[in-house]
């Protein structure tokens, strides 16, 4: 028998090489490769997070053009504290997201999050670190309750979590008792997640080591791994500018918090969250789950996926973060009372994945982009508040911001689809 190539397919040359999507030579085609990739991904309205980080450049120059204190240290810090509690519960409603699908519960979910461990912990006089394990897991029974109605009975996840924020708001209330207030020991478990700093220099700044080292690290080795499967990889100057963008970021960010009052623990928590997070999405499979369910549900249970286990997951997720996100806004007053939960801070927690840039249409974000939206939100909140502008105009200018994050990614699907990537 033959062996010659061309035998199995007589009409292919006998020197044809085989077809390489193009957009996989860009890293070693150097800056001309990189600059027309950039030009492909503006064409097709591929724009990822550069209209958010423009955006928070903006509002960040006419904040401090308006008020000197604005980028001061202690402004800065207490923007990083603050956001942490929304950013928390915007990592679970990406989670949603990513499916397609919206969670109105994450509110009144942080709320009872708060009453649970107030009563446990104040009325009852439960060990705090146990009062908070059964506050994270009430949140994770709660989002795997609505995951299941949404699941297994088919129910609209709109409709599920609309009734989730009266019921859970009421089973707060009923917590509480008459009083409506219990406060919370400052010291406590809970009152240092955002009191508390690492007032020496080095924690910082050795943060920042660690994060630089382990991504170049990471960069090197797998661009190592892919030239030895014979694949393209990113040449070593490209690892080293990023490398160098990601350490001026870093030790910028050391160094204002060590103006200030150290490295907030509330920060550190929320990076360990984000990093992990972005691990289970990106590189598990129950990520890639994730993301399939959010592109095609019926594809994706042909492809052998239990579809109803992992949208249990999801919303049980979700709730877990925003029981997470109510400990933390309890931290923030000392208190847990019966406002928590209500006002815009479910308009803000979606707003602050969206603004940052997943998709209210399934299938395109990462957690990454809780960190960004709620940058937007909070610098919003926080310059507005150093003018002395009214609450109502904080709220037109928040929902104007939020309405053109949508039109663009309602824009850049079309673009999309018209250049046939969707």
């Amino acid at each position: 028998m033959s062996t010659d190539k061309t035998a199995v397919n007589p009409a292919a040359p006998a020197d044809a090489i085989p077809a390489v999507d193009p957009r996989l030579l860009v890293r070693e085609q150097g800056l001309a490769g990189y600059v027309g990739e950039f030009k492909r991904k503006m064409r097709a309205g591929d724009l990822g997070s550069l209209p958010v980080v423009v955006g928070l450049v903006i509002i960040w120059t006419i904040f401090q053009s308006l008020n000197s204190n604005f980028l001061s240290a202690q402004n800065l810090s207490n923007i990083a504290v603050t956001m942490v509690a929304t950013g928390m519960m915007a990592v679970g409603i990406i989670f949603v997201l990513l499916l397609g699908e919206i969670d109105l519960s994450v509110g009144s979910v942080s709320g009872v999050s708060g009453a649970i461990v107030a009563v446990l912990a104040v009325t009852h006089g439960v060990q705090e670190w146990l009062a908070v394990l059964v506050a994270l897991a009430s949140g994770a029974a709660i989002g795997a309750v609505h995951g299941f109605f949404f699941a297994k009975i088919g129910a609209p996840a709109f409709a599920v979590t609309l009734s989730g924020l009266l019921f859970w708001s009421g089973l707060m209330l009923q917590i509480l008792g008459s009083n409506g207030t219990i406060n919370l020991d400052s010291e406590g478990l809970v009152g240092k997640l955002t009191t508390y700093y690492f007032a020496d220099v080095a924690a910082g700044y050795g943060l920042a080591v660690l994060a630089v080292g382990v991504y170049f690290a990471g960069s090197f080795l797998d661009t190592r791994r892919r030239e030895a499967a014979g694949v393209p990889a990113r040449p070593l100057g490209e690892i080293l500018l990023r490398t160098g963008l990601l350490a001026a970021v870093a030790f910028g960010a050391a160094a204002m918090f060590n103006q200030y009052k150290g490295l907030p623990l509330a920060v550190l928590l929320f990076l360990v969250v984000l990093v992990g997070t972005d691990f289970l999405l990106r590189r598990t499979a129950f990520g890639r789950k994730v993301f399939a369910l959010g592109g095609s549900v019926e594809a994706s249970r042909r492809a052998g996926i239990n579809v109803n286990a992992v949208r249990i997951a999801v919303f049980a997720i979700a709730g877990t973060f925003a029981a997470v996100g109510g400990l933390f806004w309890a931290s923030k007053i000392a208190a847990a009372n019966q406002s928590a939960g209500a006002g815009d801070l479910l308009m803000n927690v979606i707003a602050a994945a969206v603004i940052g840039g997943t998709s209210l249409f399934g299938g395109r974000g990462r957690t990454w982009n809780a960190l960004l939206g709620v940058m937007v939100i909070t610098s919003i909140q926080y310059g507005l508040a150093l003018e002395g502008i009214a609450t109502p105009i904080q709220y037109m200018i928040t929902g104007a911001v939020l309405l053109a994050t949508v039109v663009i990614d309602s824009v850049t699907r079309k673009t999309q689809k018209t250049a046939g990537r969707a």
